[in-house]
């Protein structure tokens, strides 16, 4: 009876296994959409996101013009990079601070809006600590270089 819970456990470790790597291609391309769509909406009226930048966001340091260029490539690039799964590690981490910015630099922030960006930040956390999965490029590509030959 007992080997027959243990080989029930060890099925059940390999059927989740395989529905580890669908389930974070899931993560990746739904945080993806989301900032995606935004750094669309901020390109298509970029005058409205420099104003934002200008009056609204209290991002550190940065100049208002130069978060807003750097606000809106960061939601048009990551997304790609993310969704793809091109260095996905170092993107999770990226996009984590840049979720963290996002969310501390307006002040009017609300429940909701800050819920979301803890979903947001935990599914990121998840993806740099877990990685992307084999449904990615990362994985693709290091399978590719790992089994060619190598030339001088």
């Amino acid at each position: 009876m007992l080997r027959k819970l243990i080989d029930l456990g060890a099925w059940g470790d390999g059927m989740l296994e395989k529905l580890s790597s669908p389930l974070l291609l899931f993560f990746r391309l739904y945080v993806a959409q989301i900032f995606f769509n935004s750094g669309l909406i901020k390109l298509a009226n970029f005058d409205s996101t420099v104003s934002l930048f200008t009056n609204e966001y209290a991002v550190p340091v940065l100049p208002p013009m130069l978060a807003a260029v750097a606000g809106t490539g960061a939601e048009l690039l990551l997304p790609l990079l993310l969704a793809l799964g091109i260095a996905s590690r170092f993107t999770g981490v990226a996009f984590f601070v840049f979720n963290l910015v996002a969310a501390l630099s307006y002040p009017d922030i609300s429940a909701a809006g800050i819920k979301d960006h803890m979903l947001w930040g935990a599914i990121l956390a998840v993806i740099a600590t877990v990685g992307p999965g084999w449904i990615a490029a990362d994985t693709w590509l290091a399978r590719y270089f790992k089994a060619s030959p190598r030339t001088a």
